[in-house]
């Protein structure tokens, strides 16, 4: 991607949530998960008000994040549909799912 954010800004691509359950049950877009989405890219970071020194993001690419409903700007780059936001409008990063340790 040709495209580099500036400041604490953050381009998220949306990860849509599932439209059947393991058992076929077709799940309604009200009750489909919260949005959800694939960090692409970064900025440097914000400056510190007091300082001016850079204050790098918490988030990177490749991290999955949870989001606003309505949070970004969506905006389409080399055919992909993005968004773009404040790292600020990031509520949270998913982590992996522990892996259970098998017994030897």
């Amino acid at each position: 991607m040709a495209f580099r954010p500036l400041h604490d800004r953050v381009v998220v691509k949306r990860i849509e949530g599932e439209e059947k359950t393991k058992g076929g049950i077709i799940i309604p877009d009200t009750a489909k998960e919260k949005p959800q989405g694939e960090v692409v890219a970064v900025g440097p970071g914000a400056r510190d008000e007091e300082s001016g020194k850079l204050v790098p993001l918490d988030v990177k690419a490749g991290d999955r994040v949870l989001f606003g409903k309505w949070s970004g700007t969506e905006v389409k780059i080399d055919g992909e549909d993005l968004l773009i936001m404040k790292e600020s409008d990031i509520l949270g990063v998913l982590s992996a799912p522990a892996k259970s340790k098998a017994a030897a």
